[in-house]
């Protein structure tokens, strides 16, 4: 493709190994309802804690990551995190004939997975320091082409063995775990990239915390409306996904809505980019537009409730979506400097919060009465995360990175 020609042979290598473990990961994410709900014989609300247990694990996996960033350095996080991330979904498959076990696992899996992002985040935002909110935009499209391979193949998988699903993951991250093990290892080799990080890490040894948490304007309300956005997200898990099986449907049915999400995350871009060049130049911006096709994305769900209208609103979701993932990583980074490993997690952990909130309430709901009550809140919750997103930007409508040169 013409438009990779524009990046040096390193960058390359990098979206190609994000690529892999994202298809890897791919396989298992969207099936762990269905393999509950349909394998385990649980209920919804079964279903909805599981996810819970694993957002919790996300939730401190995220906040300790930007934490230690400075502190283990970013080979020790990114590669010990990755690499146990592995070694628990190797594991799983083990866990799933007993209850307590499989949960366990899950929120390991989930506190692994999570202390690695905020740290390859913040490490594209510092080594590309020039060309990062570009690079955020590729690597999350890099990505989203491994979920539309991997999406596609596990509706597939899962009718031939869930476990399987779980043990190609396992691989393809182990895999990711020794890639950047090599890669890291070649940089640092570099002696003005080792100066780099000595610098940074003794400039931020002495920070406080709760002078970091005192500017509460870079984080605090985009981090609530992250927030909002991730717990009515919570709907494809615990509402369309049951939802397609009480109809009858098959699983592949609810993979090709993921799979469509992977294309469109693609296929999408000169769209986004028309939004970006014409409403939503700046990171703000983008972050309100997002929260307003997720709204109408639950709309169109509460309105049709048949497959079709599932497709749109995966149509609408997606483009939420990809205004939002790479707006939250440059705005940080683009405003916070050497404290955006921290911001980054504090964030993420904030999101990951809607996570555990979601899958549980939706879960009740959707044994209760079905779809429709599911859909209600997802819509009623995107409203707020559009509001959180307005204060945002408001608060920080005057503030350009030298507000916090000094954090």
């Amino acid at each position: 493709m013409k438009w990779l020609q524009a990046y040096p042979k390193e960058i390359k290598i990098f979206l190609v190994a994000s690529l892999i473990s994202s298809a890897g990961g791919s396989l298992m994410w969207p099936l762990i309802t269905m393999f509950v709900f349909k394998v385990l014989g649980r209920s919804g609300a079964d279903a909805g804690l599981v996810i819970l247990v694993m957002s919790l694990g996300g939730i401190a996996g995220q906040i300790l990551g930007g934490s230690l960033y400075h502190k283990l350095g970013v080979k020790r996080l990114i590669v010990g995190g990755v690499g146990m991330n592995a070694l628990f979904l190797l594991l799983l498959p083990l866990g799933s004939g007993n209850w307590s076990l499989f949960m366990l696992l899950m929120g390991l899996i989930g506190f692994f997975n999570a202390m690695s992002m905020p740290a390859i985040q913040a490490f594209i935002g510092f080594r590309f320091a020039e060309r990062r909110g570009e690079l955020f935009n590729v690597i999350y499209v890099a990505n989203n082409i491994g979920v539309a391979l991997g999406t596609g193949l596990s509706g597939f998988l899962a009718r031939i063995s869930y476990d399987m699903s779980f043990i190609m993951n396992g691989v393809t991250s182990a895999a990711f775990a020794i890639f950047f093990w090599f890669y890291l290892n070649k940089v640092q080799k570099n002696e003005g990239d080792l100066q780099m990080e000595k610098k940074r890490k003794s400039t931020s040894e002495g920070q406080n915390t709760w002078k970091l948490l005192s500017r509460y304007n870079v984080y605090l309300f985009m981090g609530i409306g992250s927030f909002f956005l991730w717990l009515g997200n919570c709907i494809w898990n615990n509402g369309v996904s049951p939802f397609t099986l009480s109809k009858g449907m098959p699983e592949w049915n609810y993979s090709i809505l993921w799979t469509l999400n992977g294309v469109l995350i693609f296929v999408g871009q000169p769209f986004i980019l028309w939004i970006k060049r014409t409403f939503a130049e700046s990171a703000e911006a983008q972050l309100t537009a997002s929260a307003i096709f997720y709204m109408l994305g639950y709309v169109a769900i509460l309105g049709f409730r048949s497959y079709p209208g599932m497709v749109f609103a995966m149509v609408l979701t997606t483009f939420g979506e990809m205004l939002i993932s790479p707006a939250i990583p440059s705005f940080i980074s683009d405003r916070t400097g050497k404290s955006a490993p921290f911001y980054l997690g504090v964030v993420g952990g904030m999101g990951a919060a809607g996570r555990v909130v979601g899958p549980y309430a939706m879960g009740v709901l959707f044994d209760w009465n079905g779809l429709v009550p599911v859909a209600w809140l997802a819509v009623v919750i995107s409203m707020l995360a559009v509001g959180a997103f307005l204060i945002h930007a408001y608060k920080n409508r005057d503030a350009k990175g030298e507000l916090y040169r000094t954090v």
